[in-house]
């Protein structure tokens, strides 16, 4: 993995990169001193400081939001906190979802207790295999757009869990066997999790910011190796 990140977009101000799966967005209890992060990094990159204001799980890639000073990153934050900002997702997930609301409560990160969540979904493309998994013949596997309300820990990877559409590549919440198999398919073992567009309002210019990054190649070419076997 390279340690030059790949800049969507900067200013004084803020940050919009193309954060690679694998790859924590901050140093944590745990990691060694020379482990790598997005912090370290990106301010290794822009010689400054660079702080987080939103969660992106390191096996999660996409479009991850920083500021370059901490009144920037408490204004930022303050809008994820308002709701004010749109995330959306691509997922590859077990069966069909269709669309919809999860509203189920999910954990939060090493306790017991859950917290009340959102994340609304919509099914965008299936396809078939010809396998029989745990009593469902030709198991269909979905690609599903996912845009959470909430910020909970873990909150679509939860979510696609309760009802078992499971997200490819989930070690902690998925369907473990069924990752392993797709893994060996596909050559690479990864979470099929992808932050795709990111809006929100600059706090200087107060321009309403849209990104987007396309959902990396490896989504399709999953979905290609059994599309039209049945």
């Amino acid at each position: 993995m390279s340690n030059i990140l790949p800049i969507l977009y900067q200013d004084e101000h803020l940050v919009v990169i193309n954060k690679p799966i694998s790859l924590p967005v901050h140093k944590s209890k745990g990691m060694a001193n020379d482990a790598p992060y997005v912090t370290k990094w990106l301010g290794q990159q822009l010689e400054c400081s660079v702080y987080n204001v939103h969660r992106l799980d390191a096996k999660t890639s996409g479009i991850l939001l920083l500021a370059l000073s901490p009144e920037m990153a408490t204004q930022l934050t303050e809008q994820f906190a308002r709701r004010e900002v749109d995330k959306v997702y691509h997922a590859l997930v077990k069966g069909i979802p269709g669309e919809g609301i999860f509203d189920g409560k999910v954990k939060k990160a090493k306790r017991g207790n859950k917290a009340a969540a959102e994340t609304a979904y919509r099914t965008l493309r299936t396809v078939y295999t010809k396998w029989e998994h745990k009593g469902e013949e030709n198991l269909p596997l979905s690609l599903v757009e996912l845009k959470p309300t909430t910020g909970r820990w873990h909150q679509l990877r939860q979510h696609c869990s309760h009802d078992r559409h499971d997200i490819i590549g989930d070690a902690e919440h998925g369907d473990f066997p069924l990752n392993r198999l797709l893994a060996e398919m596909i050559g690479e073992k990864r979470l099929y999790l992808h932050a795709c567009s990111l809006s929100f309002e600059h706090p200087v210019t107060k321009e309403r910011m849209t990104f987007e990054e396309p959902t990396p190649p490896t989504f399709a070419a999953l979905l290609d190796l059994f599309d039209g076997e049945s």
